[in-house]
């Protein structure tokens, strides 16, 4: 790794680390990695170029870039650093930005039917051209804070998987940046000078959700810098006798090993009905 810099290195180690733990990459595989643009898609392909290359080309990656036709799109040295690098690429012009404009009303959040929009554009490429791996940009960050946007706004437990089946059933999604850290992918990209596009639709609303669990999250962590990481760890360590799953753990079943109590059945009922009695 003597060509990348120390926060390089960094991201290069837990890149492949991620990969080897979910068996993300095969050798074989034709990877279609998704190049929005920013800072994190560009680090990633980067990353996967670099593996690529130091396990001497045992697969395959192809950047695929959705140009969504928001106003101000100029990917003109995006295609230069892609040329230079002698990545292969395709930059596909699809008019999402007019959909979403038009669907959602001012003010609303443009997240969910832009993501929407442009999965099925990636998942459909990706069938068309032959790719059994399809490859996002989300890192660490993005999997806590969506870990807590889930709890707080949906009342689920749940996340960004490092590894998932698409919704068409046809595609393995993989995340190879699970566990790198934003904080390094900034100054990764600040040292590469990557030619940025900016997103001019979820990067022009300044109220998300989203950003208001980062700040939640920073703030703790200012106090105790361990608590992103741990909160990346509870994803992995999952205790279902200790919530509330009855899907994932039989309370009903459960019985004290030893313990005998003994009840005159004729004054307690068997069973409750879960609509037996009112709630306050």
């Amino acid at each position: 790794m003597s060509d990348l810099s120390k926060v390089g290195r960094k991201l290069a180690h837990y890149t492949s680390k991620a990969i080897a733990e979910f068996k993300m990459i095969e050798k074989g595989d034709r990877v279609m990695v998704c190049l929005s643009g920013g800072k994190d898609s560009f680090t990633m392909l980067c990353m996967l170029d670099f593996l690529r290359q130091k396990y001497h080309y045992s697969f395959e990656i192809f950047a695929f870039t959705l140009d969504q036709a928001q106003p101000g799109w100029d990917d003109t040295a995006m295609r230069a650093w892609l040329d230079n690098r002698k990545i292969p690429y395709e930059i596909l012009r699809r008019d999402t930005y007019s959909i979403v404009k038009e669907k959602i009303p001012e003010g609303k959040t443009y997240c969910s039917l832009c993501s929407r929009l442009r999965r099925g554009n990636i998942y459909s490429y990706a069938e068309k051209n032959g790719f059994n791996k399809v490859a996002l940009g989300h890192h660490r960050d993005d999997l806590i804070r969506t870990l807590f946007m889930s709890i707080l706004y949906s009342g689920q437990i749940k996340s960004m998987p490092p590894k998932l089946l698409s919704d068409n059933k046809k595609h393995i999604v993989i995340r190879p940046l699970s566990y790198c850290q934003e904080a390094d992918i900034i100054t990764f990209a600040n040292e590469q000078q990557f030619p940025i596009i900016p997103c001019t639709l979820c990067g022009s609303q300044d109220n998300l959700s989203r950003i208001r669990v980062k700040r939640l999250i920073d703030a703790l962590a200012l106090e105790n810098p361990k608590i992103p990481s741990n909160i990346l760890h509870a994803l992995s360590s999952v205790n279902p006798s200790q919530l509330m799953d009855k899907d994932l753990f039989d309370f009903k079943g459960l019985r004290a090993e030893h313990a005998e109590l003994i009840l005159d059945n004729s004054e307690f009922p068997l069973a409750f009905e879960a609509d037996e009695f009112e709630a306050d």
